[in-house]
């Protein structure tokens, strides 16, 4: 596919990224040994929701993180029109979170599987340690 990933416009990004965050979260819930689908969806939704991932974007961020282009890719995000804001997230959030799966989604689209596995692996063990 000869698309241009950093021509994409950052919430068809993050449309990728929310995704495969989610699958990521999925797998690792399935693995740590949890079975139940009703416990494995209340699992989920703690690792996926707007305020854990604008938790970890804004600790990535702060802790020096990431690269300066994932910087810019995440600045991107965090400023890309969306029209809507969920009723159960203030606008802020809900930028953040959209910049870390623009960031998820941009790593995945590059095929930089290496990174990618890197930033998933580091949110799930920041929402795990209790963070968010």
């Amino acid at each position: 596919m000869g698309m241009d990933v950093k021509q994409l416009k950052s919430l068809a990004m993050a449309y990728m990224g929310d995704a495969i965050h989610e699958v990521s979260v999925r797998e690792h819930l399935i693995r740590s040994g949890q079975v139940k689908p009703n416990d494995l969806h209340k699992q989920a939704v703690a690792f996926v929701s707007a305020k854990g991932q604008a938790k970890v974007i804004r600790s990535w961020l702060e802790e020096k993180v990431l690269t300066d282009e994932e910087e810019r890719i995440v600045a991107r995000g965090r400023n890309a029109k969306s029209g809507s804001v969920p009723k159960n997230s203030s606008v802020q959030t809900y930028r953040y979170s959209t910049a870390f799966e623009a960031l998820i989604g941009y790593h995945y689209l590059q095929k930089n599987e290496e990174r990618l596995d890197q930033l998933l692996k580091q949110a799930i063990y920041f929402i795990e340690e209790g963070s968010v």
